[in-house]
């Protein structure tokens, strides 16, 4: 260990999540963090100490790093705020290996570039819906969430998972419930009961008059034979159908706002079809909107010039890492030509997100479309009325008022 390494004691540590001032910028304090070097020392909102890595080579590495625990069960696991471990996410995301790498194999055949493409139709006979029912009856006016941000990928991951659209009233209210951080964890914990008790249902419907869907093939193909327990599914499927639509709308909704904040970019998309991969990519870069990946120390790690102690809860924000100067030039410019393949949206290592291939099709097909259906599409209040979805959840705002 190097003389200037330092250890984990108690530091003066500004407070951790951070909110953000401006709904496609990071938060302001992430500038303060990374001015204290690659790690920084934050402090969680019932006293715990923990650190935040706003480096960006530091945050491939640690993501890669089998000392980083994502197990959510441990009781050293750092959580953010109350509800996060109420909610009970632990499919995937909240497990390690052996059992992560299991389920990973059983879903990724269904997530392929490959799949996805087929499924592309699909998602363009949604996004077509939706702007049709906008512009039905000769209106100009619309609040852009939950008439088109939300029901695009609800009805997309609906229809994938073989999941009924008509209680999508439902598991959006108890998705919500789960992942805002305005939610207790009373709320939170109800929230997981009810859709794990709404899939368990679903499931024995399933057995008795199978459909089609990824739903009915794990029924088949997993749970038939024994490699996985009712709970187990019920668990899976709410992880899909929570993590299918949640972030995939916030960031439909934050894209479009700040395509609308840089009428240069709109136009350029709208203008070029060609760019729509080049312009989502840019768009996960700058906004970042899963901006909580959180781990726990299984092991000491030295990293950074720092020692992380074994019981350290790890926070990489992936808006630090997709704002670094180091990587990506003029990090805070919006570029839809720039293409930034680099960034880190979905996480890296074991735990990339297993839906990107899908959320891709939707972001480019989705923005595509209404940039070039509505081309006069503006919105209708200040950006500063809108407000912030608060730190620790997905990125996002709960309105987008628009007219044209």
């Amino acid at each position: 260990m190097s003389s200037d390494t330092v250890t984990t004691e108690t530091v003066e540590a500004p407070d951790f999540p951070m909110t953000r001032g401006c709904p496609y910028h990071p938060p302001a304090g992430y500038e303060s963090l990374r001015s204290k070097g690659p790690l920084a020392r934050v402090r969680l909102y019932d006293g715990r100490p923990a650190w935040v890595v706003t480096g960006y080579a530091e945050t491939r590495q640690l993501l890669v790093d089998p000392r980083l625990s994502s197990d959510r069960t441990r009781p050293d696991f750092p959580v953010l705020v109350p509800r996060m471990a109420a909610a009970k996410l632990t499919a995937l995301v909240g497990m390690d290996p052996p059992e992560h790498d299991i389920q990973r194999r059983m879903l990724i055949p269904s997530f392929t570039v490959k799949r996805v493409n087929t499924l592309r139709p699909a998602i363009r006979r949604i996004v077509t819906e939706k702007i049709d029912a906008l512009l039905a009856d000769g209106r100009r006016s619309a609040d852009l969430v939950p008439a088109f941000a939300l029901p695009v990928p609800s009805t997309v991951i609906c229809e994938l998972l073989g999941v009924p659209y008509a209680d999508h009233e439902f598991f959006e209210l108890q998705t919500s419930r789960m992942v805002q951080a305005t939610s207790t964890a009373e709320e939170a914990a109800a929230a997981s009961a009810a859709l794990v008790g709404y899939f368990d249902d679903l499931i024995a419907r399933k057995e008795a008059e199978p459909g089609e869907g990824l739903l009915d093939e794990l029924i088949a193909d997993r749970l038939a034979t024994g490699q996985l327990g009712r709970t187990e599914l019920a668990s899976i499927a709410m992880f899909m159908l929570v993590a299918g639509h949640e972030t995939t709308a916030n960031m439909i909704g934050l894209s479009i706002l700040s395509l609308l904040e840089h009428p240069a970019q709109l136009a350029a998309l709208r203008a070029d079809e060609g760019i729509a991969s080049s312009a989502v990519e840019e768009l996960l870069r700058f906004l970042s909107v899963a901006d909580e990946l959180q781990r726990v120390a299984a092991a000491d790690i030295e990293i950074g010039g720092v020692v992380v102690k074994e019981g350290d809860g790890v926070y990489l924000p992936n808006a630090a890492a997709n704002r670094s100067p180091e990587v990506f030039e003029d990090p805070d410019t919006l570029d839809v030509r720039r293409g930034s393949r680099g960034h880190l949206a979905f996480g890296y290592g074991i735990h990339q997100c297993i839906g990107q291939n899908l959320a891709r099709a939707e972001l480019e097909i989705a923005l595509y479309e209404l940039a070039r259906r509505i081309p006069t599409l503006r919105l209708a209040e200040p950006i500063e009325a809108l407000g912030v979805k608060p730190g620790g959840s997905v990125q996002g705002v709960f309105r987008l008022p628009v007219t044209w």
